[in-house]
């Protein structure tokens, strides 16, 4: 009897132990504080050279990873709002999340007032910000890049 109420009580802290390692994850990433993510690799300066201009949203993580839609300069919406051009079945991510647009010949990210927050590589989006060729945009659990 005493064996099974002390293996009762190790699986008991094994179980809170797993809770607080997923909540201390979801507070770090909500905190814009750089966790690892397998796979997620950053991008080279090489791949930002003059003249090169993005012709490729595509989706790196998440339940849309591997989609790629062609830029024609026309703003993109994110979020989970079915007219989205991006829509994200995210639990992370607001209706009407963010927006990519076109200025010139730069591509900008802003944020539209969502719950979560959008990340431009490890900085949160509180003002439309300029978005590099390869720099990953986070928004919940999708990660997206602009190519060329």
């Amino acid at each position: 009897m005493q064996l099974t109420r002390a293996g009762f009580l190790a699986l008991l802290w094994l179980f809170v132990l797993a809770a607080l390692r997923v909540v201390r994850s979801d507070l770090y990433a909500a905190s814009g504080i750089r966790v690892s993510m397998p796979g997620f690799r950053r991008s080279s300066g090489k791949q930002q050279a003059r003249g090169k201009q993005p012709r490729q949203l595509v989706v790196t993580h998440g339940a849309l990873a591997g989609t790629r839609i062609s830029l024609d300069g026309r703003p993109i919406l994110i979020g989970r709002a079915d007219d989205s051009t991006v829509v994200l079945d995210d639990d992370y991510a607001s209706t009407r999340h963010a927006r990519l647009s076109l200025r010139g010949t730069d591509w900008y990210v802003e944020d539209l007032g969502s719950t979560n927050g959008t990340y431009l590589d490890r900085a949160k989006v509180t003002a439309p910000v300029r978005v590099p060729l390869g720099v990953p945009i986070r928004i919940g659990k999708t990660v997206i890049e602009l190519r060329s």
